[in-house]
């Protein structure tokens, strides 16, 4: 028989939750986000996004996890909604799509580790070519695979919480050595000023709207991996006051990845702050030739520390990715954890081959598979399916599970599932607000960037 385990501690899921919410959207995606952004202003709407809207959405996510101890899939049925299950298959599969790409640009990282301590920093020139070279790049991503599915087989106390307790401090540690580092360099107030000083002038529309991808995507909703968090939760434990330290700690994680990625594009551009919005370039590219500038040892130390760093910010994250669909399949189908892991790592591992394939070596994958509407443009396969899995199923399943919540479950159920271990809940303001967040607010929102995002990526249509 099956068996499912839970956390230990509140610490663990505390630690395994944030860790499931960052990775390489807040190390990466987030400066990127920022640097397209136009710096403090898009800060500061991707903050108000993450307290106001995501807040109970996450809440809500793990609230139908402990309440049902099941999968997102089991979960609408064991509340006796059959028909809704369809939410979370939906989520399985988009966890398991974001997961088949997220492990490439992952092996992409793990190999940077082996270049920058070699101070082979003219990588930077060769980033076209490196992707190109498959067996290499496929064998470091299948290596992060095998280490993703080694952390995930050995279960949730000894496995998922284990590794988030080690690597989410190691990470914190990384960030703040680098942050230190990064504001001694020459320009590096350019850097901060572009960061914290906000120019409202520039919010618009498309800010607004990428904040709220941004929020969305980096604190793992809508997939149904918060949904199987849950499930291991004890009843005791306050979800409100875990909820707020997991969004606290996201959010403090990618502030300071800031705070060390922008003085560095301070530098190295002295002062202008060109290359801020370089998108993977940004750190397979600009970060790299920054640290062949500094040099020498140091620059060897500083290289191999920054790609470790981003190597376990994703390694937290493709664990929880991982988990989503082995849950479903020890539950839903009654297989051993340790075989339903390996089975899922490889298939998923397969899946993403043609991502994998999509930079260069495959013109079919790379440029030719399909257009986008959104200019007319080719684009890759990754590309592709980040666009259909993160872009557009995330937010479609956080709006689902939202109206699911306060609509067909009903609030009352959900604020019962909440005040058990938070006394305090009910009559507070907070619940007043998590019924208007559930029920209307985060509904609208997150359905209305839905059919954004649908109409202006694969119709080419642009409202904003």
């Amino acid at each position: 028989m099956a068996t499912r385990g839970g956390f230990s501690s509140r610490l663990g899921f505390i630690a395994a939750a944030a860790g499931s919410a960052v990775g390489l959207g807040n190390i990466w995606g987030f400066p990127f986000e920022v640097g397209q952004g136009g710096g403090a202003a898009f800060v500061v709407i991707y903050l108000a996004f993450c307290f106001i809207l995501c807040f109970p959405v996450m809440a809500t996510e793990i609230a139908i996890g402990r309440k049902t101890e099941k999968n997102p899939v089991g979960a609408f049925t064991a509340l006796g909604y059959k028909k809704w299950n369809w939410v979370g298959k939906m989520g399985i599969v988009a966890g398991v799509l974001i997961l088949s790409f997220y492990n490439v640009i992952a092996g992409w990282a793990f190999g940077y580790i082996f270049e920058m301590a070699s101070s082979n920093f003219g990588i930077a020139d060769q980033f076209g070519e490196y992707t190109t070279k498959i067996f290499k790049v496929g064998g470091y991503g299948l290596l992060f695979m095998a280490t993703t599915a080694f952390v995930v087989s050995k279960g949730i106390s000894g496995g998922i919480e284990k590794a988030a307790k080690l690597l989410m401090p190691a990470l914190i540690l990384m960030i703040l050595t680098m942050v230190v580092y990064s504001l001694t360099l020459p320009n590096a107030i350019d850097g901060i000023k572009f960061y914290l000083v906000p120019d409202f002038s520039k919010i618009n529309g498309s800010v607004i709207y990428n904040a709220l991808g941004q929020a969305f995507f980096s604190l793992s909703l809508g997939m149904g991996a918060l949904i199987t968090y849950g499930s291991y939760v004890n009843k005791k434990e306050n979800i409100v006051t875990a909820t707020a330290l997991i969004t606290l700690a996201d959010v403090g994680i990618a502030f300071i990845a800031g705070l060390m990625i922008f003085p560095l594009i301070g530098f190295m551009s002295g002062g202008t702050m060109e290359g801020a919005a370089g998108g993977p370039g940004l750190i397979f590219v600009t970060l790299p030739q920054i640290f062949g500038t500094i040099g020498g040892t140091l620059g060897t130390i500083v290289g191999t520390l920054f790609f470790v760093l981003l190597c376990f910010a994703a390694l937290t994250s493709t664990v929880s990715l991982l988990e989503v669909p082995v849950a479903y399949v020890v539950d839903e189908m009654q297989v051993r954890r340790k075989r339903a892991v390996w089975i899922m790592a490889g298939i998923i591992f397969v899946v993403g081959i043609p991502s994998l394939l999509g930079f260069g070596y495959s013109e079919f994958f790379s440029t030719a598979f399909t257009t986008f509407k959104e200019g007319g443009t080719d684009t890759d396969f990754l590309s592709f399916i980040a666009s259909v899995a993160n872009d557009s199923i995330l937010p479609l399943g956080g709006c689902m599970i939202a109206f699911f919540a306060a609509h067909i479950w009903k609030k009352e159920n959900l604020d019962e599932e909440l005040a058990q271990g938070a006394p305090n809940y009910k009559g507070s303001f907070l619940q007043k607000y998590m019924n208007f967040a559930v029920g209307y607010l985060a509904p609208i929102v997150l359905g209305t960037l839905f059919v954004l995002t649908v109409l202006f990526k694969f119709f080419g249509i642009s409202i904003i």
